[in-house]
């Protein structure tokens, strides 16, 4: 006799999230290990905010849209130097996606 077990609503995030100090007008960081860095100096109701944003990024990254090293951002096989951008700029395709999330 086969044993079927339903689908469960249950979801598990195990996703690190780290605080530290951070750079003035930094307020997260996804990382390619999968995990979060918040600024330590995040307000309860701010530290939601970013980590859905972050998770943004994350997820981005899983399906291989964004990728990153020290000097330069791709997006979707795109490089795009990073001293030729304003990081965190809302118009850049992987932040307003970012944004976007509620």
């Amino acid at each position: 006799m086969a044993f079927n077990m339903k689908k469960s609503s249950i979801v598990v995030d195990n996703t690190p999230i780290y605080q530290k100090d951070m750079d003035e007008g930094v307020m997260g960081q996804a990382n390619k290990n999968g995990s979060i860095i918040l600024n330590k100096n995040l307000s309860p109701a701010q530290q939601v905010s970013v980590i859905k944003h972050e998770k943004v990024h994350l997820d981005q990254m899983e399906r291989g849209d964004l990728d990153y090293d020290n000097d330069n951002v791709y997006w979707k096989g795109k490089k795009i130097p990073r001293s030729t951008m304003d990081e965190g700029n809302k118009n850049l395709p992987w932040e307003r996606e970012a944004y976007n999330v509620k």
